[in-house]
């Protein structure tokens, strides 16, 4: 079988991270699993791409302009036509609007991974989208809350299905800087998010429940790895509560010797489709404090793994943090049943077998590699 998977690829984080364990965990299935980017001039394509040589996943590259661009409708049917694959997988909206036209154009049948509860289906574009999603055999949800999202904004529900991300390793890369470089110091209570700098993400709850923290605990420290375009007003945020001192912004980094060092990892979220960063500080060991919005639920297991709080409530933040920091047993048994939580329920294992589940469904199986 072989299945050409096609993503547009701006910055490195969920979906592509899902991908870049998904391609290889496929190709080891028997699955000739290839990749194909639509690339933004500028981005960090190519760091994606050097992943994939690594991996040993094949790809092809075309370039991504202007949202409406029938130049990237040619050339992909033009990359599609000269792989000639069983069944075409798209990833997030412009693969979506791209792939479809090329899956009808060559005659390939194909399926969508649908990675957030983005709520601009809720409004009008959600007729464009249905409309697009009509010639998908399948759409795979990446949770049990985005696939009910999908529903609510009236997909066919015979067609939905769930497959969760799947993660067996951390990162191997290191952090530059580490948070020695950062300044934390060595015996600091550090709490760790990590996530773009943007509105839905909600850092300034964040900050205000970490402010609260600090009060009581003066040497608890707290980092938030990632950039976007509330950049400035999060430095801005930092400086009006007093803690320029206490919260490191060291921009987009790996994450590895920050999990290493990290206490505690909290999410503060309004909405989040999956949230990969989450089994990442499991396989860390982390007890985590999140926000109970959308599918974080159906990973982190409150009072089991993690602590939940509802959105926007920074008293309940504080109250996590600050109670794992004064009780490291019970974070590190937290910690532990996440681990093992993560390993068991979320294993990239698990994950390509109802991958491999949809793809022989929905008739994509043509061809077997032998």
């Amino acid at each position: 079988m072989k299945v050409l998977h096609v993503h547009k690829l701006k910055g490195v984080s969920g979906s592509e991270g899902h991908l870049l364990a998904l391609l290889p965990a496929l190709r080891s299935a028997g699955v000739d699993a290839r990749f194909v980017g639509l690339d933004v001039a500028g981005s960090e394509a190519p760091r994606f791409y050097e992943r994939l040589d690594e991996l040993g996943v094949p790809y092809r590259q075309v370039r991504c302009g202007q949202d409406v661009s029938p130049r990237m409708a040619r050339d992909l049917v033009r990359a599609v036509r000269a792989e000639g694959p069983d069944l075409l997988h798209t990833h997030l909206v412009h693969a979506d609007v791209y792939g479809s036209i090329a899956a009808r154009t060559t005659r390939t049948p194909y399926v969508s991974t649908r990675h957030n509860d983005d709520r601009y289906l809720l409004g009008p574009f959600r007729y464009v989208d249905r409309a697009l999603a009509r010639g998908a055999r399948r759409l795979i949800a990446i949770s049990d809350a985005v696939r009910a999202f999908l529903e609510a904004a009236g997909h066919n529900r015979a067609r939905l299905t769930t497959i969760h991300y799947g993660l067996d390793e951390l990162p191997d890369a290191p952090s530059e800087p580490t948070p020695e470089r950062a300044g934390i110091p060595a015996r600091a209570p550090l709490a760790l998010a990590v996530g773009r700098l943007i509105a839905q993400k909600d850092h300034a709850t964040l900050l205000h429940a970490f402010a609260r923290v600090h009060a009581a605990q003066p040497d608890a420290r707290l980092a938030i790895l990632g950039a976007g375009p509330l950049e400035a007003e999060t430095h801005a945020l930092v400086a009006s509560l007093g803690l320029a001192d206490a919260v490191v912004l060291p921009g987009r980094t790996e994450i590895r010797d920050w999990l290493e060092r990290a206490d505690v990892f909290v999410h503060t979220s309004r909405w989040e489709g999956f949230g990969i960063v989450l089994l990442e500080a499991m396989l860390a060991g982390l007890p985590i404090v999140a926000t109970r919005v959308s599918a974080v639920p159906e990973v982190v297991a409150d009072g089991a793994t993690g602590i939940l709080v509802d959105p926007g409530d920074a008293e309940g933040v504080a109250r996590g943090l600050g109670g794992l920091f004064a009780d490291p047993e019970r974070a590190a048994q937290l910690g532990a049943a996440g681990y093992e939580r993560a390993r068991s329920d979320f294993s990239v294992e698990r994950m390509v077998e109802r991958t491999l589940a949809v793809y022989r469904e929905t008739g994509g199986a043509a061809r077997t590699r032998t």
